[in-house]
Parts: C-alpha cells; structure tokens; sequence
C-alpha cells in the first residue's frame, strides 16, 4: 500500500496531570527532514519524539508540534519558612512586651510577612512524562498514517488510470507501426515506376531500401521495454516498502523509451499518439512526487 507524503495526524492525552497535545503535518521532500517543536521546559524529550517520527517515515518534511497545558497540574508547592517563622513570632512577642503594645498577631497577618511562604513549581517527573508523551506521539502518528494512505490510495488510483489510458496508447503504436512500412514501400514503387517505368523496376532493391526503412524506424523493442516498466510500476504501487524515489527513477526510463519512438516516427498519426503519451507518463511523474 502506497502512502502519501502529504498528511496531517493529531493526537491528545493526560501524563501526570499534563494535558499534552500532538500534532503532525508532513509535505514532500526529496529526503526525511523531521522539526520538533516543545516548550522549553519540555526539550529533554526532543530527541525520544524525532527518533520515534524518523523511524515511522522514510520520506518528507514533517513538523511535529507539542503543546503542554500546565494549568490542571497542580505544579505550584507552597512552603512555610519555620526558621524564619519563628524568628517573626519571637520578635514580635518581645516588641510587645518591652513597648506594653498588645500582641495582636493572626497567622494570617504573619504569613504576609516577607519570605514568610515560599512558592516554586513541583519538580517534574521527566521519565514519567516522557513515557506518556511517547504513547500519544504514537497515537498522533497512528492517525497521521491513516490520512496518508488514504491520500496514498487515491494516487494509486490516478496511476493505474494513466496506466491504462498508456497501455492503448502503446497499443495503437505496435499496431500502426508496420503500416508505415507498407506505406513507404507503395510511395517508393509509385516513385520509381513514375522516374524509370514499369521495365527499370528492381524488386530486390525495393525489398532492400524497404527493410532499411523498417529497421531505422522500428520501435518494437522500445514498446517491448515500456511494457516492462509499466509492468514494474504495477507491482511497485501493490507493494508495502516505500517506493517513491524507485519510482521516479522508473519514470524516467518511460520517458526515454517515449522519447525514443517519437524519434523514430515517419507516421502524423504515431506523432500525435507519441505526444499523449508522454503527455500521460509526465502526469504520472508529477503524482508521484508525492509519493513516500
């Protein structure tokens, strides 16, 4: 099953009270080029979700895109300073008892105190997180994969179309080819028997200019080997490997044994057969640039 290189994949989930969500979009490329895209806080995982991207896909630029919402975590500890607690509550007791002022002191008012409570964030758990991130990387590749063989499916279909539609084009060429023999051979009779007349006639070198025409313009072995590729390209987009670059070397060999036969085509009608042809197999080669 072929695959686009086209696609775009998503996925979220909950790791240790993070909401983390994922997301993948890919366009063709000649090469794997894989962006990771984290918070900053985040970045120890940078490398563990690049390796997972470049081992699920062999080709195409892909930007990966991780967003983490902290705000349901419960990240935030609050920490009582008792050293310095303490020393409020002793200083102020003995300001009251050598000033006579009552003691007046809440907890409430004390904790207002600088440095009185401390706030940090919770250390995170990295291998936890880490883990988890994982699995919904694989999710979010799970459905990137699903879009890209749907995309793959309709190129397969387009192809083996233009595959037919070059198959009867090949077929009108090996049939009408002889026929430029035959209609060579008349226009050189006609033309002798108009310079030298019916007597000067020479069979044996009609036979002979004929034969020469025939082999300078015989494209049997040309339509023998399109044949071929087209059956290759068959069974390459029924296979499961990626095949995009096999593909588009294949591709050009269409086009050389194309190109060779419009070369060698004495007939108008072969001529415009030829163009279509090519005109096809180009289509072909566009569609499968986007092919894994």
């Amino acid at each position: 099953m072929i695959r686009s290189m086209t696609g775009y994949g998503s996925a979220k989930g909950t790791v240790e009270g993070l909401e983390i969500s994922v997301e993948l979009k890919s366009v063709n490329n000649r090469y794997l080029d894989v962006s990771v895209r984290l918070p900053r806080s985040f970045l120890f995982a940078e490398e563990t979700v690049k390796s997972m991207v470049q081992s699920h896909i062999s080709r195409g630029k892909v930007d990966v895109y991780i967003s983490v919402d902290t705000a349901s975590a419960g990240d935030v500890v609050v920490s009582v300073n008792e050293p310095l607690l303490k020393g409020y509550v002793e200083a102020i007791a003995q300001i009251a008892a050598v000033t006579g002022l009552p003691n007046d002191l809440t907890a409430q008012s004390i904790s207002r105190y600088p440095d009185v409570l401390t706030v940090k964030k919770k250390d995170l758990d990295a291998e936890a997180i880490l883990s988890g991130m994982q699995g919904i990387v694989e999710a979010a590749l799970k459905d990137f994969d699903s879009m890209r063989l749907r995309e793959g499916e309709k190129l397969r279909d387009d192809v083996c179309n233009r595959l037919g539609t070059i198959d009867r084009l090949v077929a009108f060429v090996e049939e009408n080819a002889p026929k430029t023999v035959a209609e060579y051979r008349s226009r050189l009779e006609q033309k002798m028997q108009e310079v030298l007349g019916t007597a000067g006639l020479d069979e044996n070198r009609i036979l002979a200019e004929a034969a020469i025409f025939a082999d300078r313009i015989a494209v049997d072995e040309e339509t023998v080997r399109l044949r071929s590729h087209m059956s290759q390209l068959e069974s390459m987009i029924d296979g499961e490997s990626p095949i995009g670059r096999k593909i588009d070397f294949l591709i050009q060999e269409f086009n050389r044994e194309a190109n060779t036969i419009c070369s060698k085509c004495q007939n108008s009608e072969i001529a415009h057969v030829v163009v279509d042809l090519k005109s096809e197999i180009e289509k072909i080669r566009e569609q499968i640039q986007n092919i894994e």
